[in-house]
């Protein structure tokens, strides 16, 4: 069966464009002012249960809590031009901390709870966040990164003695005659502050405006719906879930624990799930677990999946276990605030990310810039027509992603069939992701150096279905060296704490590494070689 793209093409331009983005709310609304109105509407309907923590809490509960958190936030005189920061799990009162920020029109910079002290000190040292909400877990870590700072701590769970406590901040009084705040920059205004890796190993603060584009999977979104993401709010689908819930009145499931497929599937079964968004590791321990070929998943309705590469194999694994044609492949990334393309025809264009989403354009270029037509495979650029304010404090990085023509450069190689839909072919970029954790080569490359008996080394990553990218590395070791592989991964293991920029991937060591003909190293031929030695040995 062949399609016709519902986006359209311009063979003049070699542009692809996903349609105009119907407007359902005022325009003049920011997120915030809409999520407000949206809890007044429904106050009995359950907002959220939390499956780990055994609570559960209507939207009535969850519109009060908001509001106090808010009224907290304001008795401390924060302004919309400061920041809040988060560093924690998907506990209990993390969304009116979230709601309270929307109310309030100040932006939210969310770390990963797995970043080590260096990395949360460089991220928040951009940002200068006037508050910290953080699970106890990491509070000594999070204390010790920001101690040089101004900064109020907020415990969320596991409350250390001497910190202050969520509770204690719900128990703020909520302002009379509470109303959201109006945006002063209106909704080009900072919504949330993510985190990315850009297009060096730098960590970047990016900003994801109030724009409604956040809704572009929601819009078959009813009451009746119960979400789920196991993704925290430094994650574009953490954010998403959050506002969509919020602006649908559905019901949401929380959990603060690891994720555990089994435990989640168990979720789909007792809550009826009807939405899911996850990353393609979670979906393929899904279907590695021994539940999986009896669990019911026959509630759900949209299974989204995305932000790394998905096994075919696993792809076609859940799809035999749902009852319908609802497995749907994501493309997008952070800068753009929202996905820029879902695939609703997985059975008949499997492994494709899908058709644009509406508001958004495509082109792909080759590498001398030159746009390129359906089926020619280069570098994706992505134009929401969108308002940016880039990477907090950074315009340098942010012109390098964006151009002036308003065009985000990916970093992905991919294409487009003739029927508009869009497949991935590779990173560009060195990037890599360990369970949905971005980090690059070179900073473990500048580690491994270090060691006294390393002459040269290239690291790579080898990709597993569960985990996305494994480190590993070929290392060159001096004349007369008696060094080792596990030489090299103890060294890193001593000297990076960071579990996601370990070599899990394994070392080898190696006469030479494989170079381009003008003697760089060559890290995809190198990785090559690599492969064949552990597959021979």
């Amino acid at each position: 069966m062949r399609f016709r793209p519902s986006s359209s093409y311009n063979a003049d331009r070699k542009i692809w464009s996903g349609g105009k983005k119907d407007l359902y709310f005022d325009p003049q609304l920011s997120i915030g002012q809409i999520i407000f109105h949206e809890m007044r509407r429904h106050p009995q309907l359950i907002a959220q249960i939390s499956a780990t923590e055994n609570t559960i809490l209507t939207r009535q509960e969850l519109h009060a809590n908001s509001m106090r958190v808010a009224s907290y936030m304001r008795s401390l005189g924060l302004l919309q031009s400061d920041v809040v920061g988060i560093i924690a799990r998907n506990t209990t009162h993390m969304f009116a901390v979230v709601y309270a920020c929307f109310f309030n029109g100040i932006a939210f910079h969310s770390l990963n709870i797995q970043y080590e002290k260096s990395t949360i000190e460089k991220l928040f040292d951009i940002t200068k966040p006037k508050i910290i909400f953080c699970d106890g877990d990491e509070f000594e870590k999070v204390r010790s990164a920001t101690s040089h700072m101004d900064v109020k701590l907020i415990t969320m769970r596991n409350h250390p003695s001497d910190s202050i406590r969520i509770d204690e901040v719900l128990a703020t009084p909520i302002e009379e005659n509470f109303q959201p705040a109006r945006l002063e920059q209106g909704n080009d205004q900072t919504l949330a502050i993510l985190c990315s890796s850009g297009t060096t190993g730098t960590p970047k603060a990016v900003t994801i405006t109030n724009s409604r584009q956040i809704f572009n999977c929601a819009d078959l979104l009813t009451s009746n719906d119960v979400q789920y993401t196991h993704s925290t709010l430094d994650w574009i689908s953490g954010l998403l879930t959050t506002v969509t819930s919020g602006v649908c009145s559905t019901k949401r499931i929380i959990a603060d624990n690891v994720f555990d497929p089994a435990f989640l599937m168990r979720l789909i079964e007792e809550h009826q799930i009807t939405w899911i968004l996850q990353p393609p590791s979670q979906m393929a321990m899904m279907t590695n677990s021994p539940a999986f070929g009896t669990c019911d998943l026959s509630s759900i309705r949209f299974y989204f999946y995305g932000g790394s590469r998905a096994s075919v194999e696993t792809q076609h694994k859940m799809r035999s276990r749902l009852s319908k044609d609802c497995l749907h492949f994501a493309y997008g990334f952070t800068e753009i605030g929202s996905m820029a393309s879902i695939n609703y025809h997985f059975d008949e264009k499997p492994n494709s990310v899908g058709r644009l989403v509406s508001g958004m354009k495509l082109k792909v270029i080759s590498e001398k810039g030159e746009s390129l037509g359906p089926d020619e495979v280069g570098e994706l650029c992505i134009r929401n027509d969108q308002f940016w304010s880039g990477y907090y404090n950074n315009p340098e990085e942010s012109h390098q992603i964006r151009d002036q023509q308003m065009w985000f450069h990916t970093g992905d190689l991919g294409y487009v069939d003739d029927d508009g839909f869009i497949y991935i072919v590779e990173r560009q970029k060195d990037m890599l992701k360990y369970q949905n954790i971005m980090y690059y080569p070179n900073d473990i490359e500048a580690v491994i150096s270090m060691m006294p008996d390393v002459a040269e080394v290239c690291v790579f990553g080898v990709w597993d279905q569960l985990v996305g990218d494994k480190a590993a590395a070929a290392v060159v070791k001096k004349h007369g060296s008696t060094l080792t592989a596990q030489d090299v991964v103890d060294y890193v293991a001593s000297h990076i704490d960071a579990k996601y920029m370990q070599l899990n991937g394994g070392v080898i060591i190696v006469d030479d590494l494989k170079r381009s003909p003008n003697g760089k190293t060559n890290r995809m031929a190198t990785k090559a070689y690599f492969l064949e030695v552990k597959s021979t040995n």
